[in-house]
């Protein structure tokens, strides 16, 4: 069985692609303090610089052009083209910080109210206290993520009520899809779990599919192992493809205190080794990594990295999941649009739409 397509008709889909969707590409007052005054995450994109030989920044967009989220236009651009090659939803990163403090809502919450762009989305908490690391300046707390209690956890809850009741939402078997980026962070998981699934029937939804991060970045073990025993209905296992292997690390910085360039690993479509396997685990595929226009020589970067290359490794997801439902054949893409970390399916000057032709190819199975 396939899953029906959704999008612009372009037939049927072996799995369902939902990508992660950045909303920090317009100005916010906080971003101006810390930052500079029209800080988004296009400065960074723009300042991008060449590191090493072979090394390809400044990575520009190309079809999109530099939008604003504020404009109702970029969204609809976006949400066009992400259904013309086949992605069915938007996995929105979502800031609840506690106590209501929230943070680059704006984007969304226009989506949500205005009915507008059509294509399906679900929300990811990234439930991470934001400092400077990225930038350099680790010890640099920014908002701090905390977790006050039961009753800002169900004050959450009813904050997202009306995305998961949109006809929009992305659902598994009718149930909407939230997503958390550290479950291991949460003071008690399991008790999270039992809250949101309890606040989701009595609102009368049929409960909650809920997906945690298994967070192993370059293969050195995952940060969370407990999804089952926690009550989610999934994780998925995030690790970006690089060959972490002797061979395949090109250049490493010489000392923690003495930074000689970024982590150069070559891009790998070893998917065996990339990836953890089983009930309840969900694949993720990486077009790249290239996070040098944030963190410059303290960056990490994937050498290689082609659509060719990324098309490997979804056809090896999409097929790691044949075997399951319909509903539950979920690929996560990292990302959309995160520019910034190199991870991107928009189009870009140097490649222009490959990236969606290779996600596209790849869905038919």
């Amino acid at each position: 069985m396939r899953v029906r397509d959704t999008g612009s008709g372009d037939g049927e889909r072996a799995a369902r692609a939902v990508a992660f969707y950045l909303p920090q590409f317009h100005p916010i007052p906080e971003n101006d303090v810390w930052w500079g005054a029209g800080f988004t995450e296009w400065t960074n994109v723009a300042r991008a610089r060449r590191l090493f030989p072979g090394h390809h920044q400044p990575d520009l967009p190309a079809d999109l052009g530099f939008y604003d989220l504020r404009l109702p236009e970029s969204r609809a651009a976006q949400a066009e083209l992400a259904r013309e090659y086949g992605v069915e939803a938007f996995a929105y990163w979502h800031y609840w910080f506690g106590d209501g403090r929230r943070i680059l809502e704006r984007p969304f919450q226009e989506v949500l109210d205005s009915g507008e762009p059509g294509i399906s989305f679900c929300l990811a908490w990234a439930n991470q206290t934001w400092s400077g690391i990225w930038h350099g300046d680790a010890d640099r707390v920014l908002v701090r993520q905390h977790y006050p209690g039961v009753e800002d956890f169900t004050a959450h809850f009813e904050a997202v009520l009306p995305a998961f009741r949109d006809e929009r939402y992305l659902r598994v078997d009718g149930k909407p899809v939230f997503y958390v980026f550290r479950p291991e962070e949460l003071p008690d998981a399991g008790a999270f779990v039992d809250l949101w699934q309890d606040l989701a029937r009595r609102a009368g939804l049929d409960g909650l599919h809920l997906v945690a991060e298994m967070s192993d970045l370059l293969g050195r073990g995952p940060r969370y192992t407990r999804a089952a025993e926690d009550g989610f209905d999934a994780a998925v296992y995030m690790r970006m493809p690089a060959d972490t292997s002797r061979s395949g690390m090109l250049a490493m910085r010489a000392t923690r205190k003495v930074m000689r360039g970024p982590e150069i690993f070559r891009y790998s479509t070893d998917w065996a080794a990339l990836n953890r396997t089983g009930p309840g685990i969900q694949p993720c595929v990486y077009p790249n990594w290239d996070n040098t226009p944030r963190s410059g020589r303290g960056g990490v970067v994937l050498h290689g990295a082609t659509p060719g290359k990324f098309a490997q490794n979804l056809r090896q997801a999409v097929a790691s999941v044949a075997d399951r439902s319909p509903e539950e054949r979920l690929v996560w893409v990292k990302s959309w649009n995160e520019w910034a970390e190199g991870n991107h399916l928009e189009p870009d000057l140097r490649f222009g739409r490959s990236w969606l032709e290779a996600l596209r190819d790849g869905l038919r199975g």
